[in-house]
């Protein structure tokens, strides 16, 4: 029998592919270029933003006859045991490829933002808290880890990471990010997706592009980033998890910059990202985005005008399913609307990623290969490692902390016994088992009271709840400051509900109106502190709230960014001092919850001035981060000259950071640029370095930062990345606000423009020192 040559592994992919083309009819076209979401609800209670009034009707067996090519979250849609939903994935996609004339399967691609979310599987740290970490490579050994239970359980691509840089903390999806500046975001983001598409699963960088930087932090609102702000804070972090994580695919965002949506803007999704980064993976739809360019944005007239926008943008997937790329755009073609040449491009790019992904094979099967565990061992000690790293002491004024093994610890607030406490809004039992109130959460989710408890056995630990985390109610504050009255120390654990438009204080669609405290918190905290008891204030939050009303009162501050599964024994360590927080903000703690939006990201006319009575300067610094041990930062570069390189060359900045105190712990060199004069208004610092250092008592280590000039660069007035010549200063800093160590440099020669071979990263050597 002759093997077709579209089926021949001896071929190269575009030759296969192309004959493959050659072979199908307009309608087995486009259905590779759309999902279908088995069993989403339609009754305005869903999982996506409109997903009650965006869905299609369809016929299953018939649909299928054309092929199909993306099957959407059959794990996370619903709780299903994993090793039965595996079973009935691999059942769905033999239906699909013996209804079909090529037996092509779809490819079923899942969200993983926090973890497989899944019934039953391992719930990680948000990213934000992956951005408290600092240490790109734990957080490309999650990714793997998450990539190979997507594989395990026969899931192809994976809807992450989010890769928007925070503008504005009262945005409700802060949780997702993994921080406030570019350069740490795409350091970071970038080690994740390496991680996943190591273990065969396509990565999907979203959200392409501008979605954080949308007005009044309203989700999905209009973007008002301008030329500069988009070029040099919202895209490095994308282009860096391309050229350097290798992602095979990106999400289109939701929202639109200057009266373009981004679903429909082939500047970006095309002349951008394909023509000038080369990007030659797939572009998929953020759920329901090519709908929106007819009912939200009012671009389109209709789903087929839609459908047309879409693609000649460069969007080659509709997801969740078919409401434009089904039967409206074979018809738009056939009527003359629509170009056949946009179909097989894009269908051909879809095509293409299947056959790396081995899914035009012959010998392919959808049967897993093993047993399906989702939440392994190694899983929750690799979730325990990021919670801890990831807990930032924001402050320790009289060393409080640790808690003294056999003390008396009143343990008040609504996040203090919730289980739920832990996880953001796209883990499994927060997306979808608020559906399914009668269905346990799958998995073992201490809290911080249980964990607390386990962590000190000596200890007389009492419980009060206080107050709810949303609401006016105080009822509970009788009883709360009894608690603390008889104890020798209150641990006040505060902060979110992760939910979604509007189920709860942070996720997607819950927006805050300010950086207070929700609901009665912030009067529960004042009295808990009236009582003179001494207050350990834990916060378990999405974002950063405003501290700066109860800064001096507090006998410690401890932020946690939704840990996961493990994050109540990684807090209860740091409170025990079995843990030795090494955590550092990924956004500034503000000291008011009005005068935002604001970032450190600021050129001189955002910083504190006389010409505002408003002083923005943050309570705590982005980068910020106590210790239970001491660092001394000696012999750092810089002398009285400046030194002179090209706007071409590079130049080692180094200072030997060594443990003074009596244990183990980790410190954080960071590494800014301050800009003195440009030709466009600069940042007053920004992060373009840095690197975590783990040291014993008495250990030193020299950290050596290899700056190059292409790491000044920026977009100029007339669009161009350019290299100026001019006087730069080189930070070693433990914080934004923190510089301990300057060098001085003088850039020599002509202005440089740059292309897309420029440096992205500062690369960075550690020694050790006797």
């Amino acid at each position: 029998m002759t093997t077709a040559p579209w089926r021949d592994h001896a071929l190269p992919a575009a030759a296969r592919v192309d004959d493959l083309l050659s072979r199908m009819t307009l309608e087995e076209k486009t259905a590779q270029l759309y999902g279908v979401w088995v069993g989403a609800s339609t009754d305005g209670d869903g999982v996506a933003p409109h997903q009650h009034d965006m869905s299609v009707d369809h016929d299953w067996d018939e649909l299928i006859t054309r092929g199909l090519g993306q099957l959407t979250r059959s794990f996370g849609t619903a709780p299903v045991d994993p090793a039965l939903g595996a079973q009935a994935l691999a059942r769905a996609q033999r239906r699909i490829t013996e209804a079909g004339r090529f037996g092509i399967p779809a490819i079923a691609h899942e969200e993983c933002l926090a973890g497989f979310t899944a019934w039953q599987a391992t719930a990680y740290p948000v990213p934000l808290a992956w951005g408290a970490t600092w240490d790109p490579p734990v957080v490309e050994e999650m990714a793997r880890r998450i990539g190979d239970d997507l594989r395990s359980a026969g899931v192809h691509q994976g809807l992450a990471p989010v890769l928007d840089v925070v503008r504005d903390p009262r945005w409700g999806r802060v949780e997702e990010t993994i921080g406030e500046d570019p350069y740490l975001v795409g350091t970071v983001g970038s080690a994740y997706v390496k991680g996943l598409e190591s273990a065969g699963v396509v990565a999907t960088l979203k959200h392409f592009a501008g979605y954080a930087s949308s007005a009044g932090a309203r989700n999905l609102a209009p973007v008002r980033a301008g030329v500069r702000e988009f070029a040099d804070v919202t895209l490095p972090p994308f282009e860096m998890a391309l050229r350097e994580g290798g992602a095979r695919s990106v999400m289109a965002a939701y929202t639109e910059r200057d009266g373009v949506p981004a679903s429909a803007d082939p500047e970006l999704l095309t002349g951008l990202l394909r023509e000038e980064w080369g990007f030659t993976g797939t572009v998929v739809a953020d759920y329901f985005g090519i709908g929106f360019l007819q009912t939200l944005h009012r671009v389109a007239g209709t789903p087929a005008e839609a459908a047309h926008a879409a693609l000649t943008a460069g969007i080659d997937v509709e997801l969740p399913t078919l409401k434009c790329y089904g039967d409206p755009l074979p018809a738009a073609v056939r009527s003359g609307q629509v170009p056949e040449e946009l179909v097989d491009r894009a269908a051909r790019r879809v095509l293409l990623q299947k056959c790396e992904l081995g899914l035009l094979d012959e010998d392919w099967t959808p049967e897993p290969a093993a047993a399906v565990n989702l939440d392994s061992t190694g899983n929750r000690i690799l979730a325990r490692r990021l919670a801890e790293e990831s807990v930032v002491l924001l402050d320790n004024p009289d060393g409080l902390l640790p808690l003294a093994p056999d003390t008396r610890i009143a343990v008040v607030g609504p996040r203090a016994a919730d289980a739920l406490a832990m996880l953001g809004c796209y883990s499994f039992p927060s997306h979808v088992l608020t559906h399914h109130p009668d269905v346990p959460a799958g998995i073992e989710i201490p809290t911080v009271l249980d964990a607390l408890r386990t962590e000190l056995p000596d200890a007389k630990v009492t419980f009060a709840q206080g107050c709810e985390v949303t609401g006016p109610d105080t009822a509970g504050f009788e009883e709360a400051v009894a608690r603390t009255a008889e104890a020798d120390v209150c641990v006040a654990v505060l902060g979110d509900r992760a939910g979604l438009f509007g189920r709860g204080t942070s996720g997607e669609g819950c927006d805050a109106t300010d950086l207070g405290l929700p609901g009665a918190q912030g009067e529960l905290l004042d009295a808990l502190i009236a009582t003179g008891v001494p207050v350990v204030l834990v916060l378990l939050t999405g974002r950063p709230y405003a501290l700066g009303r109860w800064h001096g009162r507090l006998g410690a501050v401890v932020q946690a960014f939704f840990p996961g599964e493990e994050g109540g024994p990684a807090v209860a360590g740091v409170l025990s001092g079995r843990v030795n927080p090494s955590g550092r903000l990924p956004v500034s703690v503000p000291q008011v919850p009005g005068g935002q939006p604001w970032t450190y990201l600021q050129p001189p006319l955002g910083l504190a001035g006389e010409v505002s009575n408003l002083d923005p300067t943050p309570l705590f610094a982005f980068g910020h981060g106590r210790s239970y041990t001491t660092f001394a930062w000696e012999d750092g570069t810089g002398g009285e000259e400046p030194a002179e390189i090209g706007t071409d060359g590079s130049y080692d900045v180094s200072v030997t950071v060594r443990n003074t105190g009596e244990r183990e712990g980790a410190e954080v060199v960071q590494l800014y640029l301050h800009d003195p004069v440009a030709s466009v208004t600069r940042p007053d610092m920004r992060l373009i370095g840095y690197q975590r250092v783990a040291a014993a008592p008495g250990e030193a280590a020299r950290v050596t930062f290899r700056f190059h000039a292409d790491l000044s660069s920026f977009t100029d007035r007339a669009g161009r990345r350019v290299v100026e010549p001019g006087a730069l200063e080189l930070r070693l800093a433990a914080s934004s606000a923190d510089v301990r160590h300057t060098a001085r440099l003088t850039l020599t020669g002509p202005v440089r423009m740059l292309g897309t071979d420029r440096r992205l990263r500062c690369e960075t050597e550690v020694s050790g020192v006797e």
